[in-house]
């Protein structure tokens, strides 16, 4: 049958610089070459890679584009391959591929670099917290729709999303409420990061509490602060005081920059 190309009927991705859609080709097998070995097949972190008439296919509903199974290289007959990116393509590639840099973040990963460089930043200042919501893992992958009702949550309790992460990008008004069209489309992973008064975590806990039986997905919760002035961390006792088991972290780069805020 000679080269395939997949097309998803529901994958359109946003631009987030011109809010435009547009179709998009998946992965290509050809299968002229295909000798349906099989080894793909167990390198798709969702499944999404099976044998038909001993061909490899690929589900469309599942596949996430996340690009393992050509990085794998084990298809011993280069038989999968994926087109060209363009800029839109790219925006759902980008949250199942870490490997990849996003020109709108310039740091590879699904998110920002969130505290990893705040001494230089200072994004997250005292007396703010930082929140960031992991949904899907691999393996498991989430969909815009369960993405969609974390950011609308968080829309309601008045957070300020962070402006460079991906998911921010494809937020279409105040409410937190994704682009219709994009909302069943399935990513590997997706980060949703914003910033709030310190105190009202407990609003942020709550509001999550009553999505955890909404979403057909995992999910997990980072805080991100800073230390007070005696070195203590204000954030870790109103987090504790809502009953949230908290393993604490702590990311320091000594040295290697100058605050952007003393504050």
């Amino acid at each position: 049958m000679g080269l395939i190309t997949l097309y998803s009927p529901i994958a359109p991705l946003l631009n987030p610089e011109s809010r435009v859609f547009c179709w998009i080709a998946m992965v290509e097998i050809d299968e002229s070459l295909c000798v349906g070995c099989g080894s793909c097949t167990l390198y798709c972190p969702v499944e999404a890679l099976t044998l038909v008439d001993r061909k490899a296919r690929v589900n469309l509903e599942l596949c996430v584009e996340c690009g393992t199974c050509i990085r794998a290289e084990v298809c011993p007959v280069d038989a999968i391959s994926m087109p060209e990116f363009d800029e839109i393509r790219e925006t759902r590639h980008y949250l199942s591929d870490p490997t990849t840099t996003k020109k709108l973040t310039g740091v590879p990963g699904r998110g920002t670099e969130e505290v990893k460089t705040n001494d230089v930043t200072g994004r997250i200042k005292r007396g703010e917290a930082g929140i960031c919501v992991e949904l899907g893992r691999p393996g498991v992958g989430t969909s815009f729709r369960d993405v969609e009702k974390v950011t609308r949550a968080l829309a309601e309790l008045g957070v300020q999303f962070e402006e460079m992460n991906p998911v921010t990008a494809l937020i279409v008004d105040e409410s937190g409420a994704l682009d219709e069209r994009i909302v069943d489309e399935r990513v590997l992973s997706g980060i949703v990061e914003a910033k709030i008064e310190e105190e009202r975590l407990p609003e942020v806990i709550s509001a999550l509490r009553r999505l955890e039986g909404e979403l057909d997905t995992v999910f997990s919760l980072g805080v991100i602060c800073r230390f007070d002035e005696e070195g203590g961390i204000p954030a870790l006792k109103i987090i504790e005081g809502t009953g949230v088991e908290v393993r604490p972290n702590s990311k320091v780069n000594v040295g290697l920059g100058r605050p952007l805020s003393e504050a």
